[in-house]
C-alpha cells in the first residue's frame, strides 16, 4: 500500500483531456442530434445539449463560431455539427466544442428566413396599416440599386419611356456579399435625408437565395420600416420573395415593374389630361348656353321692359314702410314719456328729502298728542290725588285729634276700642294732639258711649 502512487483528480483529468486532444479522430467530427437545455450567455457563447435516442452530450459554441450563423438554435431543433472533442477540466465531462451548426433536414438560411419573419411580423411591421401611399405624380423617383447592374438599366429605361418627365436620382449600394445589408440600409437613410425624393425604388436582379439575402437582413427591413419615404420593393424575379418585400409599401415582382408602379404612363397621363379637357369644355359650352338662354329670359322679361316698374314698387313700399317707422317711432316715444313722467312723480314722491320731510311732520305731531295726552293725564291724575288726600285727611286719626279726641293704647301697644280689653290697675297710654299721657286704670265702667 505504501508503494502505491495516488493521482489527484486535477491530474488524471488533465491526464484524460490530453489523451482526447492528442487523438486525431476526435479533432474534426461531425455530429448530429436534437438541441435541448439551449440557453446562449450575454457574451454570446452558446451552451446546449446534444442527443439522441440512446444517450447524450453537452456542447458549446463560442460566440466567435456563432457569430457567422443565420438562424437561432432552439430546443428540439435537429442539427448537424462539426467542432472537436475535449474534457472540460473544472466538472471532469466530456462535451463538444461546436465550431460549425446547420439544421438537419432544413437550409440554415430558410431557417433564418422563417425566424426573423415571424419575429418581425409580431412586431407589426408587416401590418397593412403602416403602409404608405406612393405618390401619384412624383417628380423625383430614387433608386437604391448596383449601379452597374441591369436592374438599374430596366428601371430607368421603364421610367424614361413611360414619365419622362420625372427625375431619376441613382443612390448606389452593394447589393450582393456581407456588406450589402449595411451599405442598403445606409442608402436608405441617406435618401430619407433628402427633401426632393417622393418615392424610392429598392432592389436589384435575380440570384439565388445566397445572392439576394441582404435583403433577408434585418437592418434592411427596420430601415424600410423607418423610412418616411414611399418604398417599392424589386427583388429578384417574380418568384423570390423577400423580407423587404413584406415591409416595402409595396411590393413589385421585378426592377421593371417596380418602375411601371412607380411612375405613370405618359399616354395614359395626357389621355387623362385630353378626357379632363373634353370634359371641361362640355361643361363650359353647357353653362354658356344655360348662361345664354338665362340673359335672353331676363332681357325679355316685364322687368327689363318695364324697369321703372321695378323701383316704383319698392318706392310704394318704401313710404310705407317710412309712414310705419314715424307712427311707431311717435307711439313709442309717447309711451316713454308718460312712462318718464309716472318715475318721476314717483322719485318725487319717494324722494328721501320728502321722506324725511313726512317723518318730522309725523314725529311733530306725535310729540304734540304726546304732550298734550301727557298733560291731560297729569291733571286727571293731580285731580284725582288731591280728591284722596281730602278723603284721607278726613278719615285720618290725626284730623280727629285735631277735633279734641285722644286715641288709647293698651300696655302692649294695641288701640282700645271697648273697655273689655283692659283692666282696672293697667296702665295705657293716650295719644293727643301735641304728645302722649301715660296714665293707670283706676275705674271701668261699662255703659253707652253717649252717657
Amino acid at each position: 500500500m505504501e508503494n502505491r502512487r495516488y493521482l489527484t483528480v486535477h491530474s488524471l483529468t488533465k491526464y484524460i483531456k490530453r489523451k482526447f486532444d492528442a487523438d486525431p479522430h476526435l479533432t474534426d467530427v461531425f455530429v448530429k442530434g436534437e438541441i435541448s437545455n439551449f440557453k446562449q450567455h450575454s457574451s454570446g457563447h452558446m451552451y446546449f445539449t446534444l442527443k439522441d435516442e440512446k444517450a447524450r452530450m453537452l456542447a458549446v459554441m463560442f460566440a466567435s463560431s456563432a457569430k457567422g450563423m443565420k438562424f437561432i438554435p432552439e430546443n428540439g431543433m435537429n442539427v448537424l455539427v462539426r467542432g472537436s472533442i475535449s474534457v472540460y477540466e473544472a466538472s471532469g465531462q466530456y462535451q463538444i466544442y461546436v465550431k460549425e451548426m446547420q439544421p438537419d433536414g432544413i437550409g440554415a438560411l430558410y431557417l433564418a428566413y422563417e425566424q426573423l419573419k415571424e419575429k418581425l411580423e409580431k412586431e407589426g411591421l408587416f401590418h397593412p396599416s403602416r403602409k404608405k401611399m406612393l405618390p401619384i405624380y412624383p417628380q423625383t423617383i430614387g433608386i437604391i440599386t448596383s449601379p452597374t447592374g441591369a436592374a438599374i438599366r430596366d428601371i430607368i429605361t421603364t421610367i424614361r419611356r413611360r414619365y419622362p418627365i420625372g427625375k431619376v436620382l441613382l443612390i448606389p449600394a452593394l447589393v450582393q456579399g456581407q456588406q450589402a445589408s449595411t451599405s442598403i440600409a445606409r442608402a436608405i437613410q441617406q435618401a430619407n435625408s433628402r427633401a426632393d425624393i417622393d418615392v424610392l425604388i429598392v432592389g436589384r436582379g435575380g440570384g439565388s437565395i445566397e445572392e439576394l439575402w441582404a435583403f433577408n437582413e434585418e437592418i434592411v427591413a427596420r430601415a424600410i420600416y423607418e423610412s418616411s419615404i414611399p418604398i417599392v420593393s424589386a427583388v429578384g424575379h417574380e418568384t423570390d420573395f423577400t423580407i423587404a418585400d413584406l415591409v416595402a409599401d409595396v411590393r413589385a415582382a421585378t426592377p421593371t415593374a417596380a418602375a411601371e408602379i412607380a411612375v405613370p404612363h405618359i399616354e395614359e397621363l395626357l389621355e387623362r389630361l385630353m378626357n379632363r379637357k373634353m370634359r371641361i369644355f362640355r361643361s363650359m359650352s353647357q353653362l354658356t348656353k344655360e348662361k345664354r338662354n338665362k340673359l335672353k329670359a331676363l332681357d325679355q322679361s316685364y322687368m327689363m321692359r318695364n324697369p321703372q316698374k321695378l323701383y316704383e314698387q319698392k318706392w310704394e313700399r318704401l313710404d310705407r314702410l317710412s309712414e310705419r317707422l314715424y307712427v311707431g317711432q311717435t307711439t313709442i316715444f309717447k309711451e316713454r314719456r308718460e312712462r318718464y313722467i309716472q318715475l318721476n312723480r314717483s322719485l318725487r314722491r319717494y324722494h328721501p328729502a320728502n321722506t324725511l320731510r313726512l317723518s318730522v311732520e309725523r314725529y311733530n305731531q306725535t310729540k304734540r298728542r304726546l304732550v298734550l295726552e301727557a298733560r291731560k293725564r297729569l291733571k286727571d291724575k293731580s285731580q284725582a290725588f288731591i280728591g284722596k288726600v281730602a278723603t284721607l285727611e278726613a278719615l285720618s286719626p290725626l284730623s280727629t285729634l285735631q277735633r279734641g279726641f285722644s286715641i288709647a293704647h293698651d300696655q302692649e301697644g294695641k288701640i282700645v276700642k271697648n273697655v273689655d280689653q283692659v283692666r282696672p290697675g293697667e296702665t295705657m297710654k293716650l295719644i293727643v294732639t301735641d304728645g302722649k299721657i301715660s296714665c293707670t286704670i283706676n275705674q271701668i265702667e261699662k255703659g253707652e258711649q253717649n252717657e
